[in-house]
């Protein structure tokens, strides 16, 4: 880091960490000062029982509590509008997300329409928002997106199905809740893609030009955690032990792109996600490995790397590319053709992607052709 350089840290949420905390959410509601929470949440997650069991919690605690369970998989502007409706309707005064990035994406961009009134496409930015928000309380029940630990929502337009990142220091939850107990209904592939996500964000985080001394402690420490929990998540041979080490990785990796920003990898991976529905984890899993050799020639974010690598299992590979190949092998992630994902679309794909928020914050500074370079290298890679 030059000298000379400037930042400023953002505040994180109070953490809460240990098998069976979400029974701690009547007590945790309460300090906020709420009396009609709401549970923003998806059918699957319903069905897994997590809801019921924050739902039974509140109830002996004599504290009456609401569900809204119509969350979708990359929320839309008009999934955050109908989540608003139904939180006026019921009068909630708090809301917990409860699932994965997406209830809290929900979550958060409910908060911004209650308090802000408007689209979520009006948001669009960071710290825009001038209103107070009602207080959020973030239950991951995956270990990956981070979205516990950030002041961003992240949703997709109505019209382009592009994604917006809409924040405000308002929209931090007020406390996140990583119970390791949650994760284990996720199925095996959710499981692995959200790891691999989370892995995403600690490198992407790492080398940003946007890094700074806090957020390196967190991306390098994320990091940690996951490298040496993925393989067993991966093989389905998690333990309580490695759920809880990736929840922290993934918290860890949320903090410390709070505090600087992410990459290439993800700008390349939201224009497979809108065009072919890749699912991110997969879509930036893809992308990292070419993504962190084209960044190598930078000397600092080499260095890095060559830090990230010494913190990989016993008998891992020495460079974090090849290591981050491996992984996509052992997961058994499909080719990006298999999406259909075809070489005359790379252009159109290069330029959305050099337009992406967090291209710019990449070490290397990217032009649209090496964005082809990066896409066609992914799409050849087996």
């Amino acid at each position: 880091m030059e000298g000379s350089a400037r930042f400023e840290t953002r505040p994180s949420p109070r953490l809460i960490c240990g098998c069976g905390s979400i029974e701690q959410l009547p007590i945790l509601v309460g300090e906020l000062g709420g009396r009609r929470p709401l549970i923003v949440t998806d059918g699957g997650i319903v069905a897994a029982g997590h809801p019921g069991r924050a739902v039974a919690a509140f109830e002996n605690a004599g504290i009456p509590c609401a569900i809204y369970d119509a969350v979708q998989e990359n929320p839309t502007e008009s999934d955050v509008a109908a989540c608003r409706d139904f939180a006026v309707g019921r009068g909630a005064d708090c809301l917990i997300g409860l699932g994965g990035g997406s209830s809290m994406d929900t979550a958060k961009g409910c908060l911004f329409l209650l308090a802000e009134g408007g689209a979520m496409r009006d948001h669009r930015g960071y710290g825009r928002a001038r209103r107070p928000f009602l207080p959020l309380v973030a239950v991951p029940t995956t270990a990956g997106t981070g979205s516990e630990c950030q002041s961003y929502a992240v949703v997709s337009r109505d019209d382009t199905h592009e994604k917006m990142a809409c924040g405000a220091p308002q929209a931090l939850a007020r406390i996140a809740v990583l119970d390791p107990e949650l994760t284990v209904s996720q199925p095996p592939r959710v499981a692995v893609l959200t790891g691999l996500d989370a892995i995403a964000h600690a490198v992407e985080s790492a080398v940003c030009n946007r890094r700074n001394p806090l957020s390196s402690v967190y991306s390098l420490e994320a990091f940690r955690y996951l490298a040496g929990a993925v393989g067993a998540v991966i093989a389905g041979e998690a333990t309580m032990e490695h759920r809880l080490r990736m929840q922290l990785g993934a918290a860890f990796s949320g903090l410390a792109i709070e505090n600087s920003m992410l990459g290439a990898a993800h700008a390349s991976a939201n224009p497979l996600t809108a065009r072919y529905g890749v699912t991110h984890g997969c879509a930036v899993a893809r992308m990292l490995p070419g993504v962190v050799r084209f960044n190598r020639r930078d000397p600092g974010a080499g260095t890095i790397y060559d830090q990230l690598a010494k913190l990989l299992p016993a008998g891992s590979c020495d460079r974090l590319e090849e290591w981050l190949e491996g992984l996509v092998r052992a997961a058994g992630l499909e080719r990006l053709a298999a999406f259909g994902v075809r070489e005359e679309d790379i252009a159109a794909m290069a330029g959305e992607a050099s337009r992406q928020w967090t291209a710019k914050f990449n070490p290397r500074a990217l032009q649209t052709d090496d964005f082809v370079e990066l896409y066609c290298e992914a799409l050849a890679s087996s």
